[in-house]
């Protein structure tokens, strides 16, 4: 008896973006099957129809964020976005992500997206060592819990992709890279506040969101990059009356 899993329940016609910033949809026909990712479907067809198809993926178990990828015109994490969820009857249609370089199929240039980070200070940076050599961090203090709604975040490129400021200002840092930048603000140990609040306050920064929310509407984490943002515009304008910026 075959399992439950191996069961074929029709096709799926799949259009799969094929090239770099130039190219097209290339068509492929998946075997449906029961508890199917959108992974699986790529998987398929690299291992089955078509072996010069190029993808990123890692932990399959939604950790790594690195097989996000847009399906049916919307930025997904594809590990976990179920066949049936998006596509019941209908054609799928995969293709990267926006707003980052192409080079190959669904493989995007990512440097630019990291590089907002390292814009933004995305990298904590170590204060003062207290006399006892650690930092006790209270976890029920107001800044632990802003940093614990934002720590989740797995890099994967959703929300920079779904942005619609990003869109029309490519220069603008990101709701990943504000997100990153407002937790750090938000630790105690960290020692550049300061600096982290200049790199962020200015005309590509927090400042230029205009509160779309695309970004927590697409989150995989279901995270809030938006008030994240707005917490950073709320510093930043407390830093500029005192003189801080």
């Amino acid at each position: 008896m075959k399992s439950r899993e191996s069961k074929p329940n029709g096709f799926l016609e799949v259009s799969i973006w094929r090239g770099a910033e130039e190219g097209a949809f290339q068509h492929f026909q998946v075997p449906r099957r029961e508890s199917q990712t959108v992974l699986d479907v790529v998987t398929y067809i690299q291992r089955h129809l078509d072996p010069t198809l190029a993808y990123r993926f890692a932990c399959r178990v939604g950790v790594c964020g690195s097989c996000a990828m847009k399906v049916n015109g919307i930025a997904r994490w594809t590990c976990r976005t179920h066949v049936s969820a998006v596509a019941t009857t209908g054609p799928l249609e995969i293709a990267p992500l926006d707003h980052l370089p192409r080079l190959r199929d669904l493989v995007c240039d990512m440097g630019p997206f990291f590089e907002k980070w390292k814009q933004a200070r995305g990298a904590f940076v170590p204060g003062a060592v207290p006399e006892t050599g650690f930092a006790a961090i209270d976890p029920d203090s107001p800044a632990r819990r802003q940093v614990e709604a934002g720590i989740e975040c797995i890099g994967c490129g959703i929300c920079y992709s779904e942005c619609d400021t990003v869109a029309w200002r490519p220069e603008y840092l990101g709701p990943a890279a504000l997100n990153r930048a407002w937790t750090l603000q938000n630790d105690e140990r960290d020692g550049a506040h300061r600096k982290r609040l200049q790199a962020v306050a200015g005309d590509a920064g927090c400042h230029a969101c205009h509160n779309q929310l695309s970004c927590n509407e697409r989150c995989p984490k279901k995270l809030s990059p938006a008030a994240a943002i707005a917490g950073l515009k709320r510093a930043s304008a407390v830093a500029a009356l005192k003189g801080r910026l």
